[in-house]
């Protein structure tokens, strides 16, 4: 049997600050979750986001040092380009860190990186216009 992936975890060092980025994204996580030291959602297509704290990492791994730079990205997709801009603005101006303001990709999307608690990259991205030309 081949293994399958349904789970992608963040390691985190303020689980409610953390979990308050995410619920900004629209994941709907539980006020009582920024107690736990494990939570877990599920996202659509059955793969579920799960977060751990240090200690609980340290607790089976007393040597975890959490990386200094991103070890991993995640990306929401947008209703729009324009909700590529607000949203990039509205976790700006919650405080987050901008990493790439939005810009029009070669690839044809709206494109923009912010940083969640942590430091890892969160894009936010939607199709651009097709230009009927």
């Amino acid at each position: 049997m081949t293994p399958r992936m349904t789970v992608i975890e963040l390691v985190t060092a303020d689980m409610s600050r953390s979990l308050t980025f995410y619920r900004r994204l629209g994941l709907d996580i539980p006020a009582e979750a920024d107690e736990q030291p494990h939570v877990e959602v599920e996202l659509r297509g059955g793969i579920r986001l799960a977060w751990d704290t240090v200690e609980t990492i340290r607790s089976f791994d007393p040597a975890y040092e959490q990386p200094g730079a991103s070890q991993i990205g995640l990306a929401f997709e947008c209703d729009d380009p324009g909700h590529v801009d607000a949203m990039y603005k509205e976790l700006v101006d919650a405080g987050y860190r901008g990493r790439h303001e939005p810009w029009d990709a070669f690839w044809g999307q709206r494109y923009a990186t912010v940083l969640d608690p942590d430091g890892n990259g969160v894009d936010l991205f939607a199709a651009l216009p097709v230009d009927p030309s």
